[in-house]
């Protein structure tokens, strides 16, 4: 591992063993963040599976209806029937944190969806139709909440990502040039001071003959 470029001196040893210790920290702090995130992303996603399955059965339903729907009715018949909607939602969007992530939270108006207002005649059209329309509605507040999860999921896994990123270039980056720097200024400042004692036991001896003479 390559030693940081500093000047062998004691301030930088005790600068450098804060930095240690800061990075230490943060590690584990990263790694505690990092552990909770996959957390609950695992959670959502199981989540997700459980709506996604539930909505594609109702989907596939729904599809069915329509199906049968256009076998007995004039193609002209239904397009004109599925020209305008028979429901409006009102759709309501904000954000909440997750560990410093912020996510989206979808609200639906629950009123907005109940008012149904058939745009055709009921002697018109199957009553295919008139159960896929229905499934279609029924389904709508799980199609909004699968949304919000799996905007939600992409959301965490992205910052999964970002933390492990930090936490490895911490542990195996600069943590362990920390430590070989201090290694380093630690064995420099004990050769300047073996180097000085050396010196000094020189000039003592110099002294001492001098003084015997």
């Amino acid at each position: 591992m390559a030693v940081l470029r500093v000047n062998p001196t004691r301030m930088e040893l005790t600068l450098m063993k804060r930095r240690l210790v800061t990075a230490k920290r943060g590690h584990k702090l990263l790694k505690d963040k990092r552990d909770e995130l996959v957390r609950r992303f695992i959670v959502l996603v199981k989540e997700n599976a459980k709506i996604r399955k539930q909505v594609e059965q109702e989907l596939g339903a729904a599809l069915q209806d329509f199906a049968l729907a256009r076998a007995v009715m004039e193609p002209g018949a239904l397009h004109q029937a599925l020209l305008y909607p028979a429901r409006e939602a009102a759709i309501t969007m904000d954000r909440r944190s997750i560990l410093s992530v912020r996510v989206p939270v979808f609200a639906m108006d629950e009123e907005s969806v109940s008012k149904t207002v058939l745009p055709y005649g009921l002697a018109d059209t199957s009553a295919q139709l008139d159960g896929a329309i229905e499934t279609m509605a029924q389904v709508l507040p799980l199609l909004i909440q699968l949304a919000e999860i799996e905007k939600t999921t992409g959301l965490l896994a992205d910052e999964i990502q970002k933390t492990r990123r930090r936490v490895n270039a911490l542990e195996y980056v600069m943590i362990p040039q920390f430590e070989e720097t201090i290694r380093y200024i630690t064995m420099k400042l004990e050769e300047n001071e073996r180097g000085a004692l050396i010196r000094l036991m020189k000039v003592k001896e110099m002294l001492e003959e001098r003084a015997a003479n």
